[in-house]
């Protein structure tokens, strides 16, 4: 894993341009905090921050071959192996171990189509300077960022947008479309909020030469025909896993999975326990809070503590287990507010942010590589919505139809505002471009339609706000985190499975805990879906509070000039309480959120909005 950047310009001398690249990759030094390397042509310049995880000594980059084409590459590909073997065979001869050079390499001998070989998660570049072309791919899923912005004569690439920013044509601006992007609470394919910059988005790739850029999609979700019964499907999905996690065990570096409790985590530390076998035991990591009221009390999202169910799965499957027990101190420290906000460019989401850094912080001391069971609940339907009639039947990105969505969506902001912003607008055409997009199996009927329609929203819009999101925290503290059930065979293939086999049992997620039942404690398989954690303890609430007073107290706050302060005043007037979480906290921290935002990133306002 690792942090890349780039800058192409077919009018300009750029090996002289040295201080400015260096600029540009110095944004990325927590991605790649073991090594950084620069390389310089005529008409490009490229940038390269390491996390070594694969052949430590080998896989130096921005890496060339025969000067045929140069490399800068973040993520692993984890079918390199077999790869290799197939180069070799065809004439190739390697001079690392790393899977860099297998890339660069699969692209020498089978050009731009080298994308439809790989199996992983990456974001790279790729300049070849026999047809002066430059390629930026992104992988099938889009668990790897990669960003761009187009200039009269090239393009400035990073892996996050602070890389292009840092560039002196790299200026920061925001108009009203990117406005209702930051305020509605989904992510667009391509949208980068910023003015001006774009995401290359999952499954493509982007062309720039002399005649400008191009973008080309070279994989997405499909409609295929589902033939296998339900044993067969079980079976089958099984054996993808095993596979997929044998794959992402792979590393030259210390390994460990997260582990919430939940079937996603705990079904994925079982088969890497497994995996490892001799090799085990698997180090595992989960987060818990300190409370001053006496314990865990259900709210609106979790019925249940994770922490039972974590011991059940560490003593069942025998991991070498440690709890990361946070207190509110951490979690409010202003500093760890701007480390989040630098992080990920964009407002996050308060204490469920800042305890997933504080948690990788941690685990980074043990471990390089953590695998996690994100994306779990798009492809297996875990959600609770998806359950739910009513949210089902909105005609709207269902995660926006429950309170989680409103409470984040208000953020005691202008209800002027919002209708000149035109939100709703917003939100509505994204929607029905989103439902366009989703291939339908001819023949299905009415819930079958839907219920793929709701699959591929979460796939390709819900699922990149919280790979955006692991990235940013993870990477924040060079920490490289693998997500096995983002791997495209087990999406395509879950994806046309029917929804009544997915759902076979009467449950959510029917399929995976079908086929990895026989792996876990009984109380984990029963357990019904729980969310992310978030810290109960008031004193937390106490210090959003106090951070929410001092915003509406300084006439200098940016937020103040599109907020409804009467709400926001309205909010701290009522008692704290544990279930205030979804009324009034959310909103308090995305509050804060996009203060900290304009005050610290100061966008050039472009639209007529505010």
């Amino acid at each position: 894993m690792c942090g890349i950047t780039g800058w192409v310009d077919f009018q300009r001398d750029l090996t002289g341009e040295r201080r400015i690249i260096d600029a540009m990759t110095a944004t990325m030094a927590d991605r790649g905090p073991d090594e950084e390397g620069v390389w310089l042509d005529r008409h490009v310049a490229f940038g390269h921050r390491r996390l070594a995880v694969i052949d430590l000594p080998g896989g130096r980059q921005p890496m060339s071959a025969e000067d045929r084409a140069v490399i800068v590459y973040s993520g692993e590909t984890y079918n390199f192996a077999e790869l290799r073997q197939e180069l070799t065979a065809l004439g190739h001869r390697f001079r690392t171990r790393s899977d860099t050079e297998v890339v660069l390499r699969a692209y020498l001998e089978w050009g731009a189509d080298f994308t439809s070989r790989l199996n992983g998660m990456y974001a790279m570049a790729i300049w070849d300077p026999r047809t002066e072309e430059l390629l930026l791919v992104r992988d099938r899923m889009g668990i790897k960022p990669l960003y761009y912005m187009p200039l009269p004569d090239g393009v400035l690439f990073g892996s996050e947008p602070k890389a292009i920013l840092a560039h002196p044509g790299g200026v920061a601006r925001i108009d009203d479309e990117g406005l209702a992007e930051l305020l509605c609470n989904t992510k667009t394919p391509g949208h980068a909020v910023f003015q001006g910059m774009h995401e290359v988005q999952p499954g493509h790739l982007v062309r720039v030469t002399r005649r400008g850029l191009s973008s080309h999609k070279y994989w997405g979700l499909e409609a295929l025909e589902h033939t296998d019964d339900q044993q067969a499907t079980v079976r089958h999905v099984r054996d993808l896993l095993e596979d997929i996690v044998g794959r992402q065990l792979i590393s030259d570096v210390p390994l460990c999975t997260l582990l919430s409790g939940g079937l996603d985590s705990s079904a994925l530390t079982a088969l890497a326990q497994a995996g490892l076998g001799a090799n085990g035991p698997v180090r595992t990591f989960a987060v818990d809070f300190t409370d001053e009221t006496g314990g865990f009390v259900p709210d609106e999202l979790r019925d249940t503590a994770d922490a039972p169910f974590v011991a059940d799965v560490a003593k069942h499957v025998d991991t070498h287990h440690t709890d990361v027990v946070l207190d509110s101190a951490r979690l409010a420290d202003p500093g760890v507010w701007r480390t989040v906000l630098r992080a990920r460019d964009l407002p996050g989401l308060g204490d469920m942010d800042h305890s997933l850094y504080l948690l990788f912080a941690e685990i980074r001391r043990h471990s390089t590589v953590a695998l996690s069971g994100e994306s779990a609940d798009e492809v297996f339907g875990g959600y609770r919505w998806f359950h739910e009639p009513a949210s089902v039947a909105m005609p709207t990105f269902p995660w926006l139809a429950t309170m989680l969505g409103r409470s984040m969506g208000d953020a005691f902001l202008d209800d002027g505002v919002m209708a000149r912003v035109d939100v709703a607008g917003y939100v509505e055409t994204r929607y029905r471009e989103a439902l366009a997009e989703v291939p339908h199996v001819p023949g299905a009927d009415a819930v079958e339609r839907r219920m793929r329609e709701l699959c591929y929203l979460h796939l390709t819009r819900f699922v990149q706000m919280l790979l955006d999101r692991k990235d940013r925290m993870s990477m924040a503290v060079g920490l490289e985190v693998r997500v096995p059930f983002c791997d495209h065979r087990l999406v395509q293939y879950v994806f046309n499975t029917p929804w009544t086999l997915k759902t076979y049992d009467g449950r959510e997620k029917s399929l995976l805990r079908g086929a990895c039942a026989d792996l876990l404690p009984e109380s984990v398989a029963r357990r019904v879906k729980s969310p992310y954690p978030a810290t109960q303890n008031p004193s937390y609430e106490v210090a959003v509070r106090n951070r929410i007073e001092e915003i509406l107290h300084d006439p200098d706050s940016p937020v103040l000039s599109f907020a409804d302060v009467t709400a926001a005043r309205e909010a701290l007037a009522r008692p704290i309480g544990r279930t205030s979480l979804q009324e009034r906290r959310i909103a308090m921290e995305r509050f804060i959120g996009l203060n900290d935002w304009f005050a610290t990133y100061r966008p050039a306002y472009t639209g007529n909005a505010l």
